[in-house]
């Protein structure tokens, strides 16, 4: 049994990620792990707690989101919220488990279509020595 790990922030992008692992998994035998990212991007003043008790609370509202929609689809899913940048709490968690891949979204139709990736994306795929399934996002 392996294990796959979801970057989730509630998006589109997150919701198609999410929505390809929980069709994955079954057919691998793997469990599923979503991870939210904390952390701000970067350097902040004194505000920084605060901050993060904001950020960190928006990911409880996201992961309840998380588990909507896997138990909409009859699956489990473990959860993570980690107080550090999105691609570095990815990894983190994808090493930790030995991840079989790390599956996240895309944006949906950019002007200069398969140009552009989101930030997470495109630092995650030179930064990981694991499989990473980009999935696109879907309008809905």
């Amino acid at each position: 049994m392996g294990s796959l790990v979801v970057g989730y922030d509630g998006s589109t992008c997150g919701e198609a990620a999410l929505d390809e692992a929980l069709r994955l998994a079954p057919a691998l035998g793997d469990d599923i792990t979503v991870v939210f990212g904390y952390a701000p991007p970067g350097p902040w003043g004194g505000e920084i707690v605060e901050h993060e008790e904001a950020i960190e609370e928006l990911g409880e509202k996201v992961m309840g989101k998380a588990r909507e929609q896997a138990t909409k689809a009859n699956a489990e899913i473990g959860q993570e919220l980690l107080p550090k940048r999105a691609v570095e709490a990815l990894v983190e968690v994808a090493e930790r488990k030995d991840a079989r891949m790390i599956v996240v979204g895309s944006f949906g139709e950019p002007p200069l279509k398969g140009v552009l990736l989101g930030a997470t994306t495109n630092k995650l795929l030179h930064v990981t020595d694991r499989p990473v399934l980009v999935v696109p996002a879907e309008e809905r």
